[in-house]
């Protein structure tokens, strides 16, 4: 009888990854969530301050922002696959120490080259971290009302690390130096690293054939290839050097997917964009995304460099975004049981672009009530969006692909913030660049300077002085605005799309799932099934 009770606690623990209360793991997955969270969001508001030391070219400063959720995305099926095979808390662990040394390496940055470095060094460490959220998440919770309620706590986390990054960054820009906010990572990692260990139980996937190293590097590699012209055909380079990388880009990719579906084993099954609801929730995820970190990094240079408020003001005023993203977050599963996905996932979009077209209203002035309630429904709206399409995603994989479901969630998430950095950042760069050309009294050089960026704009404007410096802050300001809008009517037309795209998604959400583990066992009943034995 012991010896029945101890394989049966054995295969609870091998199936579920955990050997305590779903709930106890639930609060550690959320505490590795906010680490990698509050890093994608802690730069936006010290990007002027970056800009003003380091000087970096208008290239370079979409890197320097872009490389962590790119160099992420790029490798979260690498290292999801990996923790399958060695161990996904092994993994996490060793991303944490990761994350530690990155983050002191970018506080110390004396170059934009070495910041880039040190942020794709964080990018990897959080791919090492991000993938155990939900794959462990979608094995603890295998009933659906429960996991749903859990998708809402985490997204809640995850809206809570994106407040907490801006505001945090502002606060510590008005005592110390732009490195402090890579610092702040550093006393979190020695918190986690213990409770990790502590709390964690090991965890592995299904090891059915070889790993597919070949196969993860050559994504990685494609979507690098594809960023990178998208970066350079915003900024209106048309040569070899933008249709070389998005030529091999988009061939690696092809190529990849072509090797996945010859294996017999293959990293990602893609079987499972045959679905329709699981293809679509991918493509709601990456839409979303990009609307959401684009806007949030201009927002940041607008409230700061047109408005002329401080890091720490900034910071607040981004708040409300992301209060109403947490009570999305925490409504969710009660919203998704009385709407469905379909139209909780396509209202969040039209609630989203009706946020973005009244934030159109935006000029060189400020206006707080305009700006609070366009946060306000933009978070709520966006939050609502990635809820339903997380959970759809999660519920229409598998249990027993959950980790490959998982890699591809958090891929589109980080791709989608990827892109929406350079996207939107080209769109806005092309339409602010025009503007400064003919200024009076300017002269042509001054004006290609001034249009790699707002913030160099004001530092020429600087040094040349008198009326032509006045004329070219007035200009480059002006333009800074008009770029915005125009941003702004694109995010929205992308938002619209998203609408549409949700249509496909279940009507209704389907709790017919039999749960296989519905209660872990407690660390009690671990100690008795080990004496047991």
């Amino acid at each position: 009888m012991s010896g029945t009770t101890t394989a049966a606690a054995a295969l609870r623990r091998r199936a579920a990854g955990a050997g305590a209360n779903r709930w106890v793991v639930l609060i550690v997955l959320c505490v590795s969530l906010l680490l990698v969270a509050l890093d994608a969001t802690v730069l936006h508001v010290a990007v002027p301050a970056v800009t003003e030391d380091l000087k970096p070219g208008a290239i370079e400063l979409l890197w320097i922002v872009d490389v962590y959720p790119l160099v992420c995305a790029s490798l979260l099926i690498l290292f999801g696959t990996l923790g399958d095979r060695v161990g996904r808390r092994r993994v996490l662990l060793l991303g944490y120490g990761l994350f530690g040394v990155a983050s002191a390496l970018a506080a110390l940055a004396d170059s934009a080259q070495v910041l880039i470095l040190a942020r794709a060094l964080l990018g990897v460490g959080g791919a090492m971290i991000m993938p155990a959220t939900l794959s462990i998440l979608r094995q603890v919770f295998p009933d659906r009302r429960e996991r749903a309620l859990a998708i809402g706590i985490w997204s809640a986390v995850a809206a809570v690390g994106a407040a907490v990054g801006p505001l945090l960054g502002g606060f510590l820009l008005e005592h110390f130096w732009w490195g402090s906010v890579f610092l702040v990572n550093i006393p979190l990692m020695l918190v986690s690293l213990p409770v990790g260990r502590l709390l964690l139980p090991e965890s592995k996937g299904g090891a059915d054939g070889p790993w597919d190293v070949v196969g993860a590097l050559m994504a990685a590699a494609g979507l690098f290839a594809l960023v990178l012209g998208v970066k350079r055909l915003g900024g209106g380079e048309l040569d070899a050097f933008t249709a070389i990388p998005l030529i091999v880009g988009a061939l690696l990719m092809v190529l990849f997917v072509r090797r996945q579906r010859r294996r017999a084993h293959p990293l990602v099954d893609l079987r499972m964009f045959a679905r329709p609801a699981f293809s679509t929730s991918v493509g709601c995820i990456v839409l979303a995304m990009l609307a959401l970190v684009g806007l949030e990094l201009i927002a940041a240079q607008y409230l700061q460099l047109v408005l002329d408020l401080s890091p720490l003001e900034t910071g607040l005023r981004l708040l409300p975004l992301t209060v109403a993203a947490m009570a999305a977050g925490l409504a969710g599963a009660r919203l998704l049981r009385r709407f469905g996905p379909r139209r909780m996932v396509s209202a969040g979009f039209c609630l989203t672009a009706l946020a973005v077209v009244l934030l159109t209203a935006m000029g060189d002035s400020d206006n707080t009530g305009l700006l609070l309630f366009g946060f306000v429904l933009l978070g709520f709206g966006l939050e609502t969006t990635l809820f339903g399409a997380y959970e759809s995603m999660l519920s229409e994989a598998p249990p027993e692909q959950a980790g490959g479901a998982a890699a591809i969630g958090e891929t589109s998430y980080q791709l989608g913030a990827g892109i929406g950095i350079a996207l939107l950042g080209s769109v806005m760069n092309a339409a602010y660049t025009p503007g400064l050309s003919g200024v009076p009294g300017v002269p042509e050089s001054a004006s290609r300077s001034a249009g790699h960026s707002l913030g160099e704009a004001y530092d020429v404007a600087g040094r040349l002085g008198g009326s032509a410096g006045v004329a070219l802050r007035h200009a480059a300001r002006d333009s800074f605005v008009h770029g915005l809008h125009v941003t702004l009517l694109v995010s929205a037309g992308l938002l619209v799309l998203g609408a549409v795209m949700a249509l496909r998604l279940p009507r209704t959400m389907q709790c017919g799932e039999t749960p296989t583990a519905v209660e872990l066992p407690s660390p009690r009943e671990v100690a008795k099934s080990r004496v047991s034995a």
